[in-house]
């Protein structure tokens, strides 16, 4: 049974949790931490990702992972991402490892268990597909995604078998990655 996304309700609670752990941030760091725009697009199998882009710094969060596991997302997936903001401000994004021990710092002062992942059952959850565009070679098939398609057909790239060392092909079939059922373009 497919799964709903959060209601509005459930997504100003997320907002003033986000903003209320950032706040914390800024109390038991001694620092002021700006408040950021807290974004419920994020599509897949990742329930929340800070992200900076084109100078905006940001937190998305999974509006079906929410929905499905809402208090677990509360007490981790919110301040593992509010904890990587911070980490940006503090540190800088180049500077450090993605959960590196500065993260980890951050998530123990947060009051949080510093996990990478969390383990949720997805049934029921709309998951991003991917193309996979499948190229062929002397001795096997290969499946390059649509980057990698794109460079090879814009002659800005040429992809080699590893084993054979003969050029792969474009085979004109596109595949759903998630099922390996062929798709058709548009």
């Amino acid at each position: 049974m497919p799964i709903a996304p959060i209601d509005e309700l459930q997504r100003e609670r997320v907002v003033a949790e986000t903003h209320r752990c950032i706040q914390r941030a800024g109390r038991l760091l001694a620092s002021g931490f700006q408040l950021v725009p807290v974004r419920f697009e994020l599509q897949g199998r990742a329930a929340g990702m800070y992200r900076v882009h084109k100078g905006e710094r940001v937190i998305r969060y999974n509006p079906y992972i929410f929905s499905k596991y809402f208090d677990d997302s509360l007490t981790n997936t919110v301040p593992h991402e509010v904890a990587h903001y911070i980490t940006d401000v503090l540190y800088g994004l180049a500077n450090v490892r993605p959960h590196g021990r500065e993260w980890q710092q951050i998530m123990r002062t947060l009051g949080a268990e510093p996990s990478v992942t969390c383990r949720y059952d997805l049934t029921g959850i709309p998951l991003r597909r991917r193309r996979q565009f499948i190229y062929r070679c002397a001795c096997t098939r290969h499946a390059l995604s649509a980057v990698r398609h794109k460079r090879s057909t814009s002659g800005k790239a040429r992809y080699y078998c590893r084993h054979c060392r003969k050029p792969v092909i474009f085979s004109g079939t596109v595949t759903d990655s998630a099922t390996g059922i062929p798709v058709t373009i548009r």
